[in-house]
C-alpha cells in the first residue's frame, strides 16, 4: 500500500526512512538536515564512513534517535536541464533504496522524501511520475510505502500522479 503523507518524515512510525542525502552522507539542508538532528550525531559518524556515495546509490545506517530503525541514505541528481541523465539517476536512486529495503527482513515498511526536488531542483511532477512508478513497482514487497511531502502543493501533486499510475 502506498500512502502520501504531508509531514515530518522524521516522526513517521516506519522501519525505515530515506534520506535524500548529499554524497558526503555527513548532513546537509532540508530533509538530509532534518534527518540528521533528529537522529543524532551517531547518524553523521555511521554514514560519513560510507561516502562519497555517488548519485543514483544508496546506503544503509541505524535510525539511531529516530522512530525508524533504518535511515536508507540515497543521493539524487542536482537538475541540469535533463539531458545529463538526471531522471536515469533519480529512478536509480530509487530503485536502489528499494533493494536495499527488501534485502533487509526487518524492513517491511518505508518512507520516502521527495528526492531532488527542493535544493537539487529536480522538476517535481517528472519527480512524481518517476518515484511513484517505482514504488508502485516494489509495492508487493512492502506491507507499508509512505511518500512523505512536505507541502500542500506537492501532496496533491503527488496524489494526482498516483491515481494516474494506477
Amino acid at each position: 500500500m502506498i500512502e502520501i503523507v504531508r509531514g515530518d518524515i522524521t516522526a513517521l512510525d516506519v522501519d525505515a526512512i530515506v534520506n535524500a542525502a548529499n554524497s558526503t552522507l555527513l548532513g546537509g539542508g532540508g530533509v538530509d538536515g532534518a534527518i540528521h538532528r533528529a537522529a543524532g550525531p551517531e547518524l553523521a559518524r555511521a554514514s560519513g564512513p560510507l561516502g562519497p556515495c555517488p548519485p543514483g546509490e544508496a546506503v544503509i545506517t541505524p535510525g539511531f534517535g529516530l522512530r525508524a530503525r533504518f535511515v536508507i541514505h540515497t543521493v539524487g541528481p542536482i537538475w541540469s536541464g535533463g539531458s545529463h541523465g538526471e531522471p536515469a539517476i533519480l529512478r536509480r536512486a530509487y530503485d536502489h533504496a528499494c533493494q536495499i529495503a527488501r534485502e533487509t527482513p526487518a524492513i517491511r515498511s518505508i518512507a520516502f522524501p521527495a528526492i531532488s526536488t527542493g535544493a537539487y531542483g529536480f522538476p517535481k511532477d517528472r519527480a512524481a511520475r518517476i518515484a511513484l512508478g517505482v514504488l508502485l513497482d516494489n509495492e508487493p514487497h512492502f506491507e507499508r510505502i509512505v511518500t512523505c511531502i512536505f507541502d500542500v502543493e506537492s501532496e496533491q501533486l503527488y496524489s494526482r500522479t498516483l491515481a494516474e499510475l494506477r
